[in-house]
């Protein structure tokens, strides 16, 4: 599968924020089908270690989410070191795609964004070529009411693997409304 949609959740909004989990999942952008996946949760506590950051704001906002999506970053609360499970990821990336992966994400400058902030904290590359970095929000842009149709719809929202499903499912819907030329 040429495409990875990657989702992280967070307690901040900024480049520097702490990454509680990590999702990705492997797909076909024509078909929307779905190939290997990967989930880690983070320790909090070693983020911080490694100069990560918590928003307060943002730690307020996950007070005003589902218990449900509380639930998640609570019970997968995880001793796993910053450096561990970017490693995994990384492994993942290396074990499930191609060298020319097109890689999704929530913007650059946030689910990706702070991936490579993390990774450059840890001293590593991305396992992954920063150009070909894809832009959810982007595609979106061309096609909102898709979008609108899957919100609160698919699994569990704020959880890595529910939401890149869910967005691989608008992302490959918008993507063929679009794509007439494609080849």
């Amino acid at each position: 599968m040429e495409h990875l949609m990657i989702d992280i959740e967070t307690f901040g909004n900024k480049s520097h924020s702490v990454i509680v989990s990590i999702g990705a999942v492997c797909f076909d952008l024509k078909t929307g089908e779905i190939g290997s996946i990967f989930q880690t949760s983070v320790s909090a506590y070693d983020c911080v270690k490694n100069g990560l950051k918590i928003n307060a704001d943002t730690f307020y906002w996950w007070l005003e989410q589902s218990k449900e999506a509380q639930d998640k970053i609570v019970k997968d609360k995880s001793d796993r070191s910053l450096k561990i499970a970017l490693l995994n990821l990384g492994r993942f990336v290396y074990d499930n795609c191609p060298p020319d992966v097109q890689v999704w994400g929530n913007s650059a400058r946030f689910d990706l964004g702070i991936l490579e902030n993390a990774y450059d904290t840890i001293g590593f590359d991305l396992p992954w070529k920063h150009k070909r970095e894809r832009d959810v929000r982007t595609l979106v842009m061309f096609n909102p009411k898709i979008k609108d149709d899957y919100l609160n719809k698919h699994g569990v929202a704020h959880d890595p693997i529910s939401d890149c499903k869910g967005q691989i499912r608008y992302c490959c819907d918008i993507f063929n409304t679009i794509s007439v030329h494609y080849d």
